[in-house]
């Protein structure tokens, strides 16, 4: 039998929980494009909305609804499929409150609450725990996340963007179900913070870039015994795009790379991870093979380009 203290208690937790989605649910809106599901987004920049990438088309018109059905029209500033977030800047100010992102405090079987808002513009919550945790994580695309969070709760429909809060009220992340094959994954504050502050001032995300088409090729023993070389491999120039990084270093087709910045990369993927970590404008070290001979070549990392 129920006490009349266990009810209280009940009681108490339902109104605090419902109290902290309203709250939180000021800086969350809906996200509606013609001829697609609406989903979430949140107000995380003055008059800017960050929302799933993947709910999102380039040619689509974009409203953002607000509480009680009102929409205000939006356009793209910026998207990062690797990453999954798109930002949408209002067409007129909207005096939207900013939503308060927390501060990491990441455990497994921490209490949370999923908040969005319908293309109606009522607010929709779903609670749950974190089911998972780690550290700094790559998406399949390519994207860098400063935590690994998978919340055990339910994605209804157009729940991808919305907000990930504590019992403070404060946005843990944006949750969305685009990289993970349907699975909820929360890209956390920090990196909400880094990406929306990048696509607000270029409209993408600048990627290393060095303007090459390559491919493994074993090394002959022979040459390897007559340059004293460690590498059972290199990777073959098979194209230098014109203009591109590479090519105004001096690299040419039919070269051979057997050093990248220290490292010796014997497949494409290890060529990328160490691209990965580079800085636009930074010069690294290359060291190549040409008819026979090795030779050095210093290279500075270009932007990819975005067209």
């Amino acid at each position: 039998m129920v006490t009349a203290d266990e009810r209280n208690i009940w009681s108490k937790l339902s109104e605090e929980v419902s109290e902290v989605i309203e709250r939180a649910g000021r800086s969350v809106v809906g996200v509606q494009v013609r001829h697609q599901h609406a989903s979430s987004g949140i107000v995380w920049r003055p008059d800017a909305v960050v929302t799933a990438d993947h709910t999102v088309r380039r040619e689509g018109e974009v409203a953002v609804v607000l509480e009680g059905g009102k929409s205000v029209a939006a356009t793209l500033a910026g998207r990062d499929p690797t990453t999954d977030l798109a930002v949408l800047k209002l067409a007129t100010p909207s005096n939207l409150p900013v939503a308060s992102p927390a501060e990491p405090e990441f455990k497994v079987g921490r209490l949370v609450v999923a908040v969005g808002r319908t293309r109606r513009g009522n607010l929709v919550g779903s609670s749950g725990i974190l089911s998972g945790v780690m550290g700094a994580w790559r998406t399949w695309r390519g994207g860098d996340v400063d935590h690994f969070v998978r919340p055990d709760l339910t994605m209804y429909p157009g729940f991808s963007g919305s907000a990930l809060i504590d019992s403070s009220a404060q946005v843990l992340g944006l949750n969305t179900t685009g990289l993970r094959r349907e699975a909820c994954i929360t890209i956390p504050a920090s990196t909400l913070n880094r990406v929306v502050d990048e696509l607000l001032a270029k409209g993408h995300i600048a990627r290393p870039y060095l303007g090459l088409a390559m491919q493994p090729v074993r090394l002959p023993e022979s040459l390897r015994t007559k340059l004293n070389l460690s590498n059972q491999a290199g990777l073959l120039v098979v194209h230098a795009e014109p203009k591109g990084p590479a090519e105004q270093a001096g690299v040419t087709v039919g070269d051979i790379l057997i050093a990248f910045g220290g490292g010796a990369p014997e497949e494409l993927f290890a060529l990328q991870e160490q691209l990965h970590g580079k800085r636009i404008g930074e010069q690294v070290d290359l060291s190549i093979l040409r008819g026979g001979a090795r030779t050095s070549v210093v290279l500075t990392v270009g932007e990819r380009p975005t067209g």
